[in-house]
């Protein structure tokens, strides 16, 4: 997650995250009672209801990883997710590699085998030469979009411009034969194998690349091949690609005969048709609209909507975050006091409720595969204890309180908006804090929050991992050597302690995801000591599905309805 536009990440983030289905065990039926037949059968037309377009469908231009979801059905990568319920869908699994990858050197290179046998739409074989163009391409300016950890992670990658302008390539991307592929990196990264579920990683046939055009039909090497892409991906239709084998693709299983992806509908009419399920409606689902609070309360008033509600959990984690160059959050008894102060009940109800959100004190999400290990350096209750936080204010020089700003969106939409900015501000006026709301339209929050020159001593704000590691979610955060003073800077804290810094690297060392996740657990509530931030909650997401859809599957990677898995019939 460097090369900082905000735009890509957070989205990839928010978007996964507002993208919301049944997640670790899922609520509502379980995936083999859901619909009305409890068997999945192929054949049919699935129908998906998005509010945001599917634009730029070509694999350099996606940000996503874990095999995406809707780009998923048409670009396979190296790895991808496992496609299964809950906590076991956190798991990085082979794709078109016949293993998640064999490290080397201290895990600074990675050797990949392609399976023997895979084939493109057109009947072609798909090689290691077709993945290090993918990869290759993804680099130019033009295909600009995608996650740009392969620009600091490939060794000597960071001036390359893409095969249009270098045809030469990169040399850090060797290819010994047809069938395997190796990544030379700068540093070691033991969570290579996630990154290698992103779609840059997608083989791309040299020959038949268009250009910026690719996007209108990209080689198929999934299960489905593009029949039309109209208006910049507002209308997706897909079908079967006759080449793709389940033999050679344990995680998908395409039911469907036909995929017809409809975007750029409003987020009631998406809920209204999902509800009601007339025609093809009954066939749909929705991999980018929430149930929100007025919406949830309908739904569980009626036993069969409710029945098909999907729960997601995405790794995310709403915060406050401070910026101690300011005054006086440069005090840490200041930020203590503040931490000790919230009332996590108000701010939860704000959220939306118990439905939506689970209060946080770690700053990992709530996850195992994150890390997560319960704590509380600041343990004060669901409701605050104003009493330690005042009695640490008089600590630091404010026997008779003080008064802050706190800087919020002027959009609930991201559950870090004004109703949230009330539940913070009433909890801290409890404590003898007096807190002025400051609302920027949403643009502008995000401008001015991620800008080192213009971040507020106090604001809102919300992280999501691009997949399911401490790494992606701490070191953005804290780590020192990612502060960017004239781009997007993520590191609001502009934390550079190198003992932080060095304990980053040397756990980015173990490709033991189990053990990297322990430390990356230690590490965050070593970090939680110096209340930097004070999380307040992780999010739960809530989407209605057809009352013709089969097969409800929901990983915690993505906190969403995977339609790699539904059926129709």
């Amino acid at each position: 997650m460097s090369s900082h536009p905000l735009a890509p990440r957070r989205l990839a983030a928010l978007a996964a995250l507002t993208a919301i289905a049944a997640g670790a065990a899922a609520c509502g039926p379980k995936s083999e009672d859901a619909g009305a037949d409890a068997t999945p059968h192929q054949g049919g037309t699935l129908t998906i209801l998005n509010q945001t377009p599917q634009t730029k469908f070509d694999p350099a231009r996606e940000y996503t990883t874990g095999g995406g979801n809707i780009p998923g059905l048409v670009f396979r990568s190296l790895t991808t997710r496992a496609r299964k319920a809950g906590a076991a869908g956190t798991a990085v699994v082979p794709d078109l590699a016949t293993d998640i990858g064999e490290p080397s050197q201290g895990a600074t290179v990675w050797t990949y085998h392609l399976k023997a046998g895979l084939k493109f739409e057109d009947g072609t074989p798909i090689t290691s030469a077709d993945i290090k163009y993918g990869v290759e391409r993804s680099f130019a300016p033009q295909l600009s979009g995608g996650a740009p950890y392969l620009r600091d992670w490939l060794t000597g990658a960071s001036g390359y411009q893409g095969p249009y302008k270098d045809p030469k390539g990169l040399s850090a991307i060797t290819t010994p034969d047809a069938r395997t592929v190796v990544f030379h990196l700068n540093k070691p990264e033991g969570d290579f194998p996630y990154l290698a579920t992103q779609t840059q990683f997608t083989p791309v046939p040299k020959a038949k690349d268009t250009g910026t055009k690719y996007q209108d039909h990209p080689v198929s090497s999934g299960p489905y091949e593009v029949v039309s892409n109209q208006n910049d991906g507002t209308t997706l239709t897909l079908k079967r690609n006759p080449y793709w084998s389940q033999k050679s693709d344990a995680q998908r299983h395409a039911y469907p005969d036909r995929i017809v992806v409809d975007s750029g509908l409003d987020p009631a009419v998406i809920d209204q048709r999902l509800a009601t399920g007339s025609g093809a409606d009954a066939d749909a689902v929705t991999t980018d609209t929430n149930l929100g609070p007025a919406e949830l309360a309908k739904v569980n008033g009626d036993k069969e909507l409710a029945s098909r509600v999907g729960t997601g959990h995405f790794g995310f984690t709403n915060y406050l975050a401070f910026n101690p160059k300011v005054k006086p959050f440069d005090n840490q008894k200041v930020r203590e006091a503040i931490a000790y102060a919230i009332n996590r009940t108000s701010v939860v109800n704000a959220a939306g409720g118990s439905s939506l959100a689970e209060p946080a004190t770690t700053f990992l999400p709530n996850q195992a595969t994150f890390g997560y290990t319960p704590y509380d350096p600041f343990p004060a209750g669901r409701s605050g204890n104003a009493a330690k936080a005042k009695a640490l204010l008089a600590q630091a020089g404010y026997p008779h309180g003080l008064t802050v700003t706190l800087t919020a969106s002027t959009s609930d939409a991201n559950q870090d908006g004004p109703a949230v900015a009330a539940a913070v501000q009433d909890g801290l006026k409890a404590a003898g804090i007096t807190v002025k709301l400051v609302g920027l339209e949403d643009d502008k929050y995000q401008q001015d929050i991620y800008s080192v020159a213009s971040e507020p001593g106090m604001f809102l704000s919300g992280w999501g991992a691009d997949w399911p590691s401490g790494g992606p979610f701490l070191a953005p955060i804290f780590d020192g050597r990612q502060i960017v003073k004239d781009g997007y800077n993520f590191n609001s804290a502009q934390l550079n302690d190198p003992s932080v810094n060095a304990e980053i690297d040397r756990i980015n060392k173990i490709t033991d995801h189990a053990a990297a996740a322990k430390l990356w657990g230690k590490l965050d509530q070593r970090i939680g000591t110096k209340a930097l931030t004070v999380p307040l909650f992780h999010p739960v997401y809530k989407r209605l599905y057809g009352k013709n859809v089969r097969n409800v599957v929901i990983s915690d990677w993505t906190g969403v309805l995977d339609v790699s898995q539904v059926a129709v019939k």
